[in-house]
């Protein structure tokens, strides 16, 4: 019952949460309501049974906690009024929009704004993961601690100390419009994204993939897509996560070790998820506005798709996308994939220039691809002992241990090589 009552969770938590916080115009009260709603059920379910309309049965007892707190509040308020002018008012009631908090015609819209408060600019980006994966997501403490190799509580403090920031910021719970809401839309994809890339090349820890939160963070997207269809970039991303989850289960050999992208066997490739992402990426392009970074992503992870061995990758039209997106979104990160794709394109020289020119970004620093591209760069040129340091060197920084184990044994194949 318990596994029922957890998939019923899942599902309508975000329903219910942005319901509720419309409702009492707090988020983390709402989320509060909601979690005794979630008790409820699992003190009464298991007795009961599973009622037909589960979401609607879990709204309705969060809203009836809510009109209950309400009251308490208005009952103090009239005592303290009472105390304060010896007053004798009349009890109030809830007032009659509580009556209306659950109807469907409103959900959309509160799971929207619901999304653009999680990912409020206002929280650290940790936090913001957190809040996401805790509400929208339906996720426990205890699995977004897994999922990012930290503790319960700190997890659990960083939601907490969310709350109190939306709550004393005073962030409305609305979806922005105008200039404000293409800046938090930003926030937002780039929460979704996180949460992805955790999943599809994990930091730390024993596992290489993790493909729970690969889904989550799809599942996510793809509700983001139907609640804002206007938006090329929310598109963007719905089709970049597509076509890289196709590749999931080439992603990682017999040990779990990475298998690189031109070494995968393209047969295990997802070949509907491809056929979803170039869906998506059409949709994007279809809304006429010029083309943004998760676009651009996802038309550089097409391409990829679309090539049905590694020899027929177009590395020119690669290298030509990352330009585009160097231009649109610059950064170090983005300078560094395109070292690669020209590596490929025009040959390993012209991609360790690039490479070099921006090896002292501070950004890059302790990060384990740059010494990684460097030495599959030295080593096609066969300075091998120069390429054996630094696949040693990213052997070193990565947190993730089927990848040093990768990096050291490509440093050891080059041991004693001239």
């Amino acid at each position: 019952m318990h596994a029922s009552i957890d998939a019923v969770w899942r599902l309508e938590s975000a329903r219910i949460i942005a319901g509720l916080a419309r409702l009492v115009r707090d988020v983390g009260l709402a989320e509060e309501l909601a979690q005794d709603a979630l008790v409820a059920a699992l003190e009464q379910w298991p007795e009961s049974g599973v009622p037909d309309n589960p979401g609607a049965w879990l709204m309705a007892v969060g809203k009836r906690r809510a009109i209950d707190r309400i009251r308490r509040e208005q009952r103090l308020e009239t005592k303290l009024e009472e105390l304060g002018h010896g007053l004798e008012p009349e009890a109030r009631e809830a007032p009659p929009e509580f009556d209306l908090a659950a109807d469907d015609e409103h959900i959309e819209d509160d799971v929207l704004r619901l999304v653009f408060t999680a990912c409020h600019p206002v929280l650290s980006t940790q936090a913001r993961v957190a809040m996401t994966l805790r509400m929208l997501g339906g996720l426990t403490t205890e699995e977004i601690a897994r999922a990012f190799l930290t503790s319960e509580p700190t997890v659990a403090q960083r939601i907490v100390r969310a709350k109190r920031t939306l709550s004393e910021a005073g962030v409305p719970f609305e979806v922005p419009e105008g200039p404000d809401r293409a800046a938090r839309l930003s926030s937002v994809l780039e929460v979704v994204y996180l949460i992805f890339n955790e999943g599809y090349a994990a930091s730390g820890g024993d596992d290489w993939v993790r493909t729970d939160l690969c889904q989550e963070a799809l599942r996510l997207g793809r509700i983001l897509a139907h609640l804002a269809p206007g938006e090329p970039e929310v598109h963007g991303l719905v089709a970049l996560m597509e076509i890289q989850a196709s590749r999931i289960r080439a992603r990682t050999g017999p040990s779990g070790e990475p298998v690189p992208l031109h070494e995968q066997d393209r047969a295990l490739w997802d070949r509907l998820l491809i056929h979803r992402g170039f869906a998506a990426l059409l949709r994007a392009r279809e809304i006429g506005a010029p083309p943004g970074p998760y676009v651009l992503q996802a038309a550089i992870a097409a391409s990829h798709a679309q090539a049905a061995t590694a020899a027929d990758t177009d590395w020119a039209q690669i290298a030509s996308l990352y330009g585009h997106l160097a231009e649109v979104a610059p950064s170090p990160i983005v300078e560094l994939n395109r070292a690669v794709a020209v590596g490929m394109a025009d040959g390993p020289e012209a991609g360790l220039r690039l490479v070099d020119a921006i090896a002292g970004e501070p950004a890059l620093r302790g990060y384990p691809l740059l010494p990684g591209v460097r030495g599959d760069l030295l080593a096609r040129l066969g300075r091998t002992a120069e390429a054996r340091a630094e696949f040693e060197r990213a052997a070193e920084l990565t947190r993730n241990a089927p990848e040093r184990r990768v990096l050291l044994g490509r440093a050891a194949a080059l041991h004693g090589a001239q």
